[in-house]
């Protein structure tokens, strides 16, 4: 197995398979070289053949249901996991939480609305006990300074920015101060990108 942030090459047999991923998915393999169990969706196009791996069958159902929402292709569903996990998605779609999914890169206003009508009642079955709990209980760890960069900084690369500037408008987008969250940050980020 060789990786990258957005994408893995994995050897089945001899056979190298490149497979697209989300940021989170990166996050959990492996080091290059080690065995790796990834969940499978194959998109079929006229021209090609496109494989997108992840590592529960969870996101994987959850990635089936966004592409399932009209403007929503594969490679936007891999942004929206690589922006928010798979538990965020569910409870902004859940809760009608529309700024919380306009946080999302390429996700705007239109496109969130037609989340929450088209997926709001199957998001349930992708719920777990845990995450209804610690939603109701308004509960969640705040992330470190060091691994907000590196979130937000994975996400910009997964939308095709180059590091140097990446890396430049997040070390800007944090001076701002304030409450700081991937969001915050990728909200910002991209504001200070749309301008140069």
């Amino acid at each position: 197995m060789a990786k990258h942030a957005t994408s893995v090459i994995l050897d089945v047999g001899g056979v190298g398979y490149e497979v697209t991923i989300p940021v989170t998915t990166f996050y959990d393999l492996g080091d290059t070289g080690a065995p790796v169990r990834l969940r499978i969706y194959t998109h079929v196009r006229e021209e090609a053949l496109q494989l997108f791996g992840f590592r529960t069958e969870r996101e994987r159902e959850l990635f089936t249901l966004l592409i399932s929402v009209s403007g929503i292709g594969p490679k936007s569903a891999v942004a929206m996991l690589s922006g928010m996990s798979a538990d965020e998605i569910v409870t902004a779609i859940r809760t009608n939480n529309y700024a919380r999914l306009t946080s999302i890169p390429g996700v705007g206003r239109k496109t969130a609305e037609r989340l929450v009508i088209e997926l709001r009642d199957k998001m349930a079955a992708l719920s777990s006990p845990a995450l209804d709990e610690e939603f109701a209980a308004g509960a969640g760890a705040p992330q470190t300074e060091d691994a907000l960069r590196e979130d937000t900084l994975a996400a910009l690369l997964q939308l095709g920015f180059p590091r140097p500037a990446a890396e430049k408008v997040i070390t800007h987008a944090m001076s701002e101060g304030g409450e700081l969250s991937v969001e915050v940050l990728l909200r910002r980020s991209l504001r200070q990108l749309s301008k140069g």
